[in-house]
C-alpha cells in the first residue's frame, strides 16, 4: 500500500506569497494573542479563587491559629481471617 500526497507547489505569484506569508503571521499572532488572554484569564481567576478561599477559612475559624477538634470517624470493625471464609 502506498500513501500518495499531493505536491505541494509554491505560487509563482510573489504577490500571492506575500499575501500568504501575511495570512499566516496574522494567524500565528492571533493564535497567541488568545492564548495569553486564556493563560491571563487563568492565572487571575486561580489567584482570586486562592484569595477567596484563605478568607473564607480566616472567617470560618476566626483567626488564622485557632485549634480545631480533630474529626473522627466512628464505626465498627470486623476482623476478617484468611483462614475461614465469611458469611454476611
Amino acid at each position: 500500500m502506498r500513501i500518495v500526497l499531493p505536491l505541494m507547489h509554491r505560487r509563482r505569484n510573489p504577490i500571492a506569497q506575500a499575501i500568504s506569508l501575511v495570512l499566516g503571521l496574522l494567524v500565528i499572532g492571533v493564535l497567541l494573542v488568545f492564548g495569553l488572554v486564556v493563560a491571563g484569564v487563568l492565572m487571575v481567576g486561580g489567584a482570586l479563587w486562592l484569595v477567596w478561599r484563605q478568607w473564607k477559612l480566616h472567617r470560618v475559624s476566626g483567626s488564622p491559629r485557632a485549634e480545631r477538634q480533630p474529626e473522627v470517624l466512628e464505626g465498627e470493625y470486623v476482623v476478617i481471617r484468611d483462614s475461614r471464609p465469611v458469611a454476611h
